[in-house]
């Protein structure tokens, strides 16, 4: 990444206006994914002469809009020369406070990606990629010139090239962890489709066999009492906490979105339910991880 960042995005409360710009190939997309996860209304390939009017209706109180971030290239053909212009005017827009951040990469690496993608350049579709990606570099010089932030992803995966881009797009601002969803189950109405880790307490007592507690579920006193006085469940509750307060982090830092830990019984009436409430509370205390329970087959019989 260029230690040329001269200027950061706008606290959390105020409105923002992103410009990405840069090569194809240099991983715009990827941003403009990164900026959709936080909340922002994406538009690729807004018309220039359309900024100023999709930035006055992101400063609109209470506009559904306030925040936004647009791509500008060379698609937008001659059109790209007013953008110098244009950005000059919406930094001037009093309370906007946008962000110009363009994306580069050395020519060898852009080249590699056109051949892995087997798609042309938009400025060489009947010609070599490098010599569109020559021509289009020449063209947006005078962007680049103009970049609060440029970012260099030659050597970036797309999930370096997110977590870079979700740190810029912060400004400083604590990340927001996955929405990590503790699911309780029976294992004989089936696995959950969706989950990432699955774990199976068939071993601990079962209520079930117990009349006083059979009608009961893992969310009730007498159920969750009857478990706490096997060391089992303990010991369980305390090696996976541990595991899951290493993971969950490590996901965060990836990207993940969504994380399913799946908590199975025989029937996801009585153990699992139990145990699943019983991580929730555990893993409560993790900073940047939002934390909830579904119970899938609590009212199964």
């Amino acid at each position: 990444m260029s230690p040329r960042a001269t200027r950061s995005l706008p606290p959390e409360n105020a409105s923002r206006f992103v410009v990405l710009s840069g090569l194809s190939g240099a991983g715009k997309s990827q941003a403009l994914n990164a900026l959709e996860d936080l909340g922002f209304f994406c538009v690729d390939n807004l018309p220039i002469t359309l900024m100023p009017a999709l930035a006055e209706l992101a400063l609109r109180a209470g506009s559904d809009i306030a925040k936004v971030a647009v791509i500008v290239d060379v698609r937008e053909g001659a059109m790209l020369r007013q953008f110098p212009a244009v950005y000059r005017r919406l930094r001037a827009t009093a309370g906007l406070n946008p962000v110009l951040i363009f994306l580069d990469a050395r020519e060898k690496a852009l080249v590699r990606r056109y051949s892995e993608t087997r798609r042309p350049h938009p400025l060489a579709p009947t010609s070599s990629a490098i010599e569109g990606i020559r021509a289009e570099r020449q063209r947006l010089a005078p962007i680049r010139k103009i970049a609060d932030q440029i970012v260099d992803t030659t050597d970036m995966t797309v999930h370096e090239l997110r977590q870079a881009f979700l740190a810029i797009s912060r400004g400083g601002a604590r990340a927001r962890g996955p929405v990590v969803t503790i699911q309780s189950f029976g294992f004989k109405h089936g696995l959950p489709v969706d989950a990432d880790l699955v774990f199976d307490v068939r071993f601990l007592p079962n209520p079930h066999f117990q009349p006083a507690l059979r009608g009961k579920t893992g969310r009730d006193r007498e159920v969750v009492r009857f478990l706490d006085r096997a060391p089992e469940t303990h010991e369980f509750l305390t090696r996976v906490t541990a595991l899951l307060a290493f993971l969950l982090p490590q996901y965060a830092k990836e990207g993940k979105s969504y994380v399913t830990v799946a908590v199975g019984c025989t029937g996801g009436k009585h153990r699992s339910v139990a145990l699943a409430e019983a991580m929730k509370r555990e893993l409560g205390a993790l900073e940047g991880i939002r934390l909830r329970v579904r119970h899938r087959d609590i009212a199964s019989e």
